[in-house]
């Protein structure tokens, strides 16, 4: 097992006190709001992104300190998208790391705008913190591609429309998989992505190692949305620190939903009862999904150990993109075998 406090230890200890200080706003920012962006910003967590930025920094041969202004601003983006993601218009959550959400504690008004502002501020950081101008404009790209209309944000939206359609509005579940992948390489994965680019390109890597990196994150984060949905199934609130169960409950696709949903086509072929609509009774022996989208408990068993497995693959595939590195990646390939057993 990796003791993933300890390897993030170095890069949690660099990062904090950066975040502490870039929560110094001035005499112009409103009390409440200085403290909902604190709140937020600095609420405990394992800091992957940041750590995912200085990692690749390290496997480009520059050090932790070389990429600091980066490891914020990306931190940055992604408290404001848990404020938004959190809001009742939204994912409608109560619990963030383990504490109420921002809008629980400070109201919704005040919540959306210490997202905007820690956006704002993201892009603010990168210009005031990095001296050459060349460098700080493409880092400032890199991050606003990933967290814009077809990065982040379009993986909201489209995350959100999903609660609308089931699994009959796809000619298979596996086409159902491929939209809900293309949602989380968005929705999650683009600022996995955007971290690793960040910190190759901060360190000064070549166009080689930023690709391999931008390679090895894209697995990494879809893996790591895959292990989310399956702790989704299997964790509890008090371990993963937000409610769980809520994703299916909402009737949203989720990967071992899908993964038996397909199991499930598999087995109606190979009985010759292709025929079968998928809101079949399951007591009648041929059951399939549902209009709710939710499995019964063991077909949700079989899709939890395919996607296991899928996960599995990916984190493969993000240690083959790493081979250029060599011992300097070594850091980056136990985070990834991490996220195959993460229980929060």
């Amino acid at each position: 097992m990796i003791d993933v406090a300890e390897l993030l230890r170095p890069y949690r200890d660099a990062i904090e006190g950066e975040l502490d200080r870039a929560c110094q706003f001035g005499d112009g920012c409103p009390e409440k709001l200085a403290e909902a962006i604190r709140y937020a910003l600095l609420a405990p967590g394992k800091r992957l992104r940041p750590a995912l930025v200085m990692m690749s920094a390290e496997a480009c041969g520059a050090s932790i300190q070389d990429v600091l202004a980066p490891a914020v601003a990306v931190e940055m983006i992604h408290a404001y998208s848990l404020i938004h993601d959190d809001l009742p218009a939204m994912d409608d959550d109560d619990l963030r790391r383990g504490r109420p959400t921002t809008h629980i504690t400070f109201g919704q008004a005040t919540a959306i705008l210490a997202g905007d502002a820690l956006q704002a501020q993201a892009y603010a950081h990168l210009y005031t913190q990095i001296a050459d101008p060349a460098l700080a404009a493409r880092l400032m790209g890199e991050l606003a591609i990933a967290s814009g209309p077809a990065g982040l944000v379009g993986g909201q939206e489209d995350d959100l429309a999903a609660e609308k359609i089931d699994l009959d509005s796809f000619e298979s579940p596996f086409l159902a998989q491929q939209h809900l992948e293309s949602i989380h390489r968005r929705k999650t994965g683009a600022l996995f992505i955007a971290c690793a680019k960040m910190g190759a390109i901060a360190a000064g890597g070549n166009e080689e190692q930023v690709d391999a990196l931008g390679r090895f994150a894209d697995a990494f984060g879809l893996a790591f949305q895959i292990t989310d949905d399956v702790l989704d199934f299997t964790s509890n609130a008090e371990e993963l620190g937000k409610r769980t169960g809520k994703d299916s409950g909402r009737g949203k696709f989720t990967f071992p939903d899908l993964m038996a949903a397909q199991r499930d086509d598999v087995s109606r072929l190979e009985l010759g009862l292709a025929e079968i609509p998928h809101d079949a009774d399951p007591k009648s022996g041929n059951a399939g999904f549902d209009d709710s989208k939710v499995a019964t408990t063991t077909q949700v068993g079989v899709g939890i150990e395919m996607a296991q497995q899928h996960a599995a693959a990916l984190i493969r595939s993000a240690h083959q993109s790493l081979e250029l590195f060599g011992a300097s990646g070594q850091r980056l390939a136990r985070m990834a075998d991490y996220i195959l057993e993460r229980t929060s």
